[in-house]
């Protein structure tokens, strides 16, 4: 059986850009600005400050929880498998930070 990536945490950066960590203990980055761009249920994430305090994780996954009431069923969330396979691994920003 395959492993199915889980997301553990995500943050936030400037452009719509995503830091996020999986359970095996990578960190990759999601650029989101082409996303956010095409609009419909994406639309409401086009406002960087509603894209920053709205992400969060839901489903094991990136999402953004629209409602605000952490629904599984009315958030916007991205596959992991694709998110794992197509985000490039970078260095853990927070590391310097620990």
């Amino acid at each position: 059986m395959e492993m199915i990536p889980k997301v553990l945490q995500v943050l936030a950066r400037p452009n719509f850009t995503v830091y996020i960590y999986f359970h095996d203990g990578t960190v990759r980055l999601l650029d989101a600005a082409q996303l956010v761009q095409k609009g419909g249920v994406f639309a409401p994430l086009q406002d960087a400050d509603f894209f920053r305090d709205r992400l969060t994780v839901i489903n094991d996954t990136v999402a953004w929880d629209i409602d605000g009431n952490r629904d599984p069923c009315t958030c916007v969330d991205l596959d992991p498998c694709t998110l794992y396979d197509t985000c490039p691994i970078v260095e853990d920003p927070l590391k310097e930070v620990i």
